[in-house]
């Protein structure tokens, strides 16, 4: 049909959106007022108020971001219309119109603080903490005022005048080899060029290498589709994990900042123990070790504390900033940067409704992609749990950074991108209004209500999961006895998956004297079969496990630091159908080779733990500074 003909119709029988001269103009009914920006934007419903749109066109004032914002780098909060029950008070309208003196005086409080902490610790090293906080609060301040866009530009500038330079200088057929060369390169060197120790030796990285170039032959051989993998991704995300062992490990300055952040985390139980004492007594918490008493309170206490820093905007930010990083030096899309970012600080299924606007339109890649960067981690909530009953606070810390690259690269590996991602070029936050509290103590108050939730399903998971492997136990050696395995040899759960993952246990460089080698590997198995509460407690408190190494104790430590468990894939399936109900057979189909890629993500961290660790033992016991 002919435009001319098409404009004669009556206006009754008229599609607008098939009238080209009114394209993204004509009356809401799929798009928002917003639909004629260039990019793509999202606002808070699908047909919004036009009276809410004075100006008639929705900017990043009225209500939607543009997640390409070029001036705030590759993320954007997203700002949404204030409601009438979410219109500001006093105080936030006193600060919206003072708030560069707000800032000012906050600088110069900060300022005071650090140079006097400068002036009383400049014979020690204790000044350098203060300095690295006070310069994060200038830089956020600064960056609140002006364009972040200063520096990103001439950084840009340099990087693309240096390193894209130098990369051109290299015939097209011949970077990615020459990448693969360096970053084997850097693991080789970063590995056996190092002192060895009594149970660190060179044979004990030696096989920890192997098992890390097992785990990723594995990957490549049941890849989906080899031929589409991005090796830039996977190799990347290996010399990432790598370096970020190396900072941690190897590294004085990077053992610091992980055992200050660690050591804030312990703090966190003593705050939950005061209002442990409280409700009993001052004895109790000092007498009694028990899970419910020094475990349980401190994960309400956090998931609240959580809470209030979601409602000021502190963890989309940080997420935001992460997720950045990573989109930008991984080349993955903008919903899985901000998954595999998030995982580690706030779960499995909460990072996944971070991207709730995109869930329906994942591809199966994406999907796989972020059930697997849930296997590959725990999430804070929990970490300070595992602190409680006594497991190493840096290795815990630094394996969840170190899972964020892994996971990415060890998806990748098993499942390549073969579709068009909705989000590839640009990364967003969408914000969620449904249930957002009215201020800072009711976002405290809900985090409260949380947090008791997650604790009773801890505490009903733990209770239930430990008596059916009891009741397994019990069933297998009664069967044993009738075959003369009993004593020191009954049958039980864990004794069959020890053997099952023996090698598995092999390869990340156990330590081979004695019998760590079959210990690491039960707990490996108890971690798949159950979870991971279940076999860090029993690396913390099982008799049995009391003489590990401090080798095996460490890379044990790291091998069961994932929610990559049976139980968990229930969990995400559970989540991201109750996000998208269309996508539940697809979330179905990929979910086992999720949880098997997110278990190797984990184990790969472990391999390189036991690559580049020296001081076992200073490591391995946990810092009372």
């Amino acid at each position: 049909m002919d435009a001319e003909k098409h404009h004669d119709e009556p206006k009754a029988t008229q599609a607008p959106s098939l009238d080209m001269s009114r394209e993204h103009h004509h009356p809401p009914v799929h798009h928002g007022h917003g639909a004629d920006k260039e990019g793509i934007a999202y606002t808070k419903s699908l047909v919004p108020d036009a009276a809410a749109f004075p100006s008639g066109k929705m900017g990043e004032k009225d209500g939607v971001t543009d997640i390409s914002d070029p001036e705030r780098g590759s993320t954007s909060p997203v700002n949404t219309v204030p409601s009438e029950e979410h219109q500001r008070g006093y105080v936030s309208r006193f600060y919206h119109r003072y708030r560069i003196f707000v800032h000012i005086f906050i600088w110069l409080f900060f300022t005071g603080w650090w140079i006097a902490s400068l002036i009383l610790h400049r014979h020690d090293k204790n000044w350098i903490i203060p300095f690295l906080f006070y310069l994060a609060i200038t830089l956020r301040i600064i960056f609140l005022h002006v364009p972040i866009s200063i520096i990103i530009r001439p950084a840009r500038w340099v990087w693309g005048n240096t390193a894209v330079r130098f990369a051109a200088l290299i015939p097209e057929k011949l970077r990615m080899p020459a990448f693969a060369l360096l970053t084997i390169a850097v693991i080789v060197v970063g590995t056996f060029a190092s002192p060895t120790s009594q149970d660190n030796t060179l044979d004990n990285r030696g096989i920890s290498l192997l098992g890390l170039v097992v785990f990723i032959f594995l990957l490549w051989a049941t890849s989906r589709n080899r031929k589409l993998i991005k090796w830039h991704t996977v190799i990347m995300g290996m010399l990432m994990q790598f370096i970020i062992a190396l900072f941690v490990l190897r590294t004085t300055a990077g053992y610091d900042i992980f055992n200050f952040i660690s050591t804030l985390a312990r703090e966190l139980l003593g705050f939950a123990d005061d209002g442990t004492a409280f409700l009993t007594s001052d004895d109790v918490v000092s007498t009694y070790s028990w899970f419910l008493i020094t475990t349980l309170p401190a994960v309400i206490f956090f998931v609240s504390l959580v809470q209030i820093l979601y409602y000021i905007g502190l963890v989309q930010w940080l997420v935001g900033k992460f997720a950045s990083f990573f989109f930008w030096s991984m080349r993955i899309s903008g919903a899985e940067a901000v998954v595999a970012a998030a995982s580690p600080f706030i779960g499995q299924g909460e990072s996944a409704m971070l991207i709730k606007p995109f869930v329906a339109h994942l591809t199966m890649a994406e999907i796989h992609q972020v059930m697997c960067s849930g296997f590959a981690t725990i999430a804070g909530s929990v970490l300070v749990s595992y602190i409680a009953m006594g497991v190493n606070p840096q290795a815990l810390v630094s394996s969840c950074v170190m899972s964020i690259p892994a996971s990415i690269a060890m998806s990748k590996l098993r499942w390549p991108e073969e579709e068009e991602t909705l989000t590839n070029g640009r990364v967003v936050v969408p914000e969620d209004d449904t249930n957002r509290a009215a201020n800072a103590l009711q976002a405290f108050a809900n985090g409260a209500w949380l947090g008791l939730k997650i604790a009773g399903m801890i505490m009903c998971n733990l209770l239930c999961i430990i008596a059916l492997i009891a009741l397994i136990d019990g069933l297998l050696t009664w069967w044993g006895r009738y075959i003369n395995l009993h004593g020191d040899y009954d049958l039980t759960l864990e004794l069959i998956l020890g053997y099952i993952f023996y090698p598995v246990a092999f390869l990340l460089g156990v330590d081979r004297d004695g019998d760590d080698i079959l210990k690491v590997a039960r707990l490996i198995g108890i971690k798949i079969v159950a979870n991971e509460y279940v076999a860090y407690s029993d690396l913390a408190t099982g008799a049995e496990f009391a003489n590990l190494s401090t080798r095996s104790r460490l890379i044990a430590t790291y091998s069961l630091c994932g929610f990559g468990n049976i139980g968990s894939v229930g969990n995400q399936i559970g989540v991201l159908t109750q996000l998208s109900p269309t996508r539940s057979g697809d979330v179905s189909r990929v979910a086992i080779s999720a949880l098997l890629t997110g278990i190797l993500a984990t184990l790969s961290s472990a391999s390189i733990a036991g690559l580049v660790i020296i001081d076992q033992a200073g490591f391995t016991t946990p810092s009372t500074a």
